[in-house]
């Protein structure tokens, strides 16, 4: 539009209006640059260039002007962004709570899988159970390896991962919670108690493995031993990891809004949103 106009027979490029401004000086002051190249190249100069002083009273009043305009602007772009914000914050919490529900469904499946299989495994030890009355020391029933210390371990610990998979189950089929903060603190004693689950049965299967193997291969037994608590180990110990790191980044968070919410400051509240979105809303965490 301005090199169109440029075109016009009789047109002043160094105009001024009333607060002395000339077009090449509106231009540079609002960072048009592509502009500015255009009126250089038409001979516009600057009001000051040809003996046009601006008004002092006048300037003042277009300085004001100008910067009234610029903080309103501003605010209605902050408000806008506000707004975005508190919608995209309502959305992710919409996904936080599916993942929490996918969370406590999943660990329901898991408690059930366990209880199965500590179930089944306590009635099918090796070498079978005593079917014959003639057998001295041993009653009906009574499995051959009753008096192994490693099958005493596998009872113990396998009756633990059962009934802790046991009350999980009862928990979720019997508990409804609908606040968000609750359900966290669920999933959180669930996950817990989970934890517990999958190690007491991971002591379980690895005695066992003691009597399979028989004393001549005992070394088999180590191995699992080792591979077993290595990886375990290393599984519980990273997920304590990320559990201990959102929890204090959470307690940083918390602090900030605190902070935030003393100072009444809208600008502030801006960035109290940005902060609730990187670290409420992760993509991932561990309770």
């Amino acid at each position: 539009m301005v090199s169109c106009l440029l075109l016009l027979q009789g047109i002043d490029v160094n105009a001024v209006n009333k607060a002395g401004e000339s077009p090449l000086d509106i231009a540079e002051k609002f960072g048009t640059s592509e502009i500015v190249a255009i009126l250089k190249e038409a001979k516009a100069c600057n009001s000051k260039d040809h003996g046009k002083p601006t008004n002092p009273a006048k300037q003042l009043k277009q300085t004001v002007s100008d910067i009234k305009h610029d903080v309103q602007s501003q605010l209605q772009q902050t408000r806008q962004t506000g707004f975005r914000v508190h919608k995209i914050a309502k959305r992710l919490k919409k996904l936080h709570i599916s993942g929490l529900n996918n969370a406590i469904n999943s660990a329901t499946v898991v408690a059930v899988l366990i209880a199965t299989v500590a179930f089944a495994a306590i009635f099918t030890p090796p070498g079978q159970f005593v079917e014959d009355k003639t057998q001295q020391g041993a009653t009906l029933g009574q499995a051959h390896i009753a008096n192994n210390a490693a099958f005493l371990v596998f009872i113990i610990f396998d009756s633990l991962a059962l009934f802790i998979s046991l009350a999980v189950v009862v928990v979720q089929t019997s508990v409804v919670v609908i606040e968000q903060k609750a359900k966290r603190q669920l999933v959180f004693v669930i996950n817990k108690l989970m934890w517990l689950a999958c190690l007491f049965i991971s002591v379980a299967f690895i005695s066992l493995t003691y009597v399979v193997v028989g004393k001549d291969s005992q070394w088999l037994a180590v191995f699992a031993t080792l591979i077993g608590g290595s990886i375990m180990l290393t599984t519980i110990g990273a997920m304590f990891y990320f559990v201990i790191r959102h929890r204090i980044e959470e307690t940083k968070l918390r602090n900030i809004r605190k902070a935030e919410s003393r100072s009444r400051s809208f600008s502030m509240s801006v960035v109290s949103d940005s902060e609730f979105l990187n670290g409420e809303f992760k993509r991932l965490y561990a309770l």
